[in-house]
């Protein structure tokens, strides 16, 4: 078989489906991975989302035993909204990052390599593959960098000389010998603005995150939100795209190619009032479709209630009560306390008086004594 012949039809069968870049690397060990994975461990910096062994993730072979190449692709998608709605005094707004905006990325970058797959096995009935996004073993990024579809910056993003690091990835590992591409060179220099510019100083270094204290991992969480945390997270709903904006590979760059990575702007910067009363039923159908979804609404709730601290949204004030009064779970009830405490109205505080008098669960009390803090705050002010 001419393996040389087979990548040139695929490269051009790839840009008629809908993959803005694609690469071909070896399924040799990641080595220098590996390592940097078991430091990670080590330091506790995981996030505990990950898939697999430090083997599993490094290791191709264990996927595919018959591995012997990866294909990499990449989506881009946009980084600006058009027409996107103005949060106010009346309907404060959350944010969900850009990575979250569209169609869930797993579905498109699946669909692709769905149909990639099918063409390669049309050209070799009885090729071996496997393919993966995100959720899989492998570091989609590692695959990419290996296979020239960009370099790994600073904020540990893949950052492609086209699309800067506003791309999802995907790879197929394959039992065919591809000659590998060439990977690209790492241009970031002695810029450190992510480093500089990380709200919570997730990047100890450039290359290197502490997933603990990552903004776009702590909204995925489902328990309460550490205390220094809170003040960091803004607006935020699901996800941070800091790292990504002030990065200088990402001026000017905004691609608007696929309809499925657009976003929808009432669901991608939803007034956050509403989200607190939303049903499951109604937030599948609203936001269902959407990879910001992934882990439910109540983190997605919690964040709104702190959202609404941060704006120190008084319009909120009634609906808070009612969350922290009736809502059935200890952490939405405990967060809508303290953020009562912090937009700190006289109706607020009397409110979380009265509720802490008959509240059962003691870490809802421990947070709500936390909002009277705050009066005592204001007291001394």
């Amino acid at each position: 078989m001419d393996h040389e012949n087979l990548k040139q039809e695929i490269i051009e069968y790839s840009k008629k489906i809908g993959i803005d870049k694609i690469g071909f690397a070896s399924a040799d060990v990641f080595s220098e991975l590996k390592e940097r994975l078991k430091r990670q461990q080590e330091l506790s910096y995981y996030s505990g989302f990950e898939k697999g062994s430090v083997e599993d993730r490094t290791e191709p072979e264990r996927l595919l035993p018959e591995a012997q190449s990866i294909i990499s692709i990449a989506i881009a998608y946009p980084s600006r909204m058009e027409n996107a709605p103005k949060s106010t005094k009346k309907e404060r707004r959350g944010i969900f990052c850009r990575a979250s905006w569209g169609t869930d990325y797993h579905v498109i970058l699946r669909d692709r390599l769905e149909k990639l797959a099918g063409f390669i096995k049309e050209k070799v009935p009885d090729v071996k593959d496997k393919l993966m996004v995100d959720t899989g073993e492998l570091s989609d990024r590692a695959v990419a960098e290996r296979a020239g579809i960009g370099f790994s910056g600073k904020n540990t993003s893949l950052i492609t000389p086209e699309f800067g690091s506003y791309v999802y990835l995907g790879e197929l590992i394959t039992n065919i010998p591809f000659v590998p591409d060439n990977p690209v060179d790492d241009s970031c220099g002695e810029c450190t603005k992510c480093l500089d510019a990380c709200p919570t100083g997730a990047l100890i270094q450039g290359g290197q995150l502490n997933a603990q204290r990552c903004i776009a991992f702590l909204t995925q969480t489902k328990g309460y939100l550490p205390d220094e945390f809170r003040t960091k997270i803004g607006n935020r709903v699901y996800g941070c795209d800091t790292c990504q904006v002030v990065c200088p590979k990402n001026k000017k760059i905004d691609f608007h190619i696929h309809p499925e990575t657009e976003p929808e702007p009432e669901i991608a910067k939803p007034i956050l009032q509403p989200m607190l009363r939303i049903s499951n039923r109604e937030f599948k159908d609203t936001y269902g479709h959407i990879s910001g979804s992934w882990r439910g609404k109540k983190p997605l709730q919690r964040n709104a209630l702190i959202g609404l601290a941060h704006y120190k949204d008084e319009t909120a004030v009634e609906e808070l009560i009612q969350v922290m009064i009736n809502d059935p779970r200890p952490v939405i009830r405990g967060t809508a306390a303290w953020s009562l405490g912090k937009i700190g109205t006289p109706e607020a505080f009397a409110a979380i008086k009265s509720a802490v008098e008959t509240e059962q669960d003691e870490q809802v009390r421990y947070e709500m004594q936390k909002g009277l803090d705050f009066q005592t705050e204001l007291t001394a002010k």
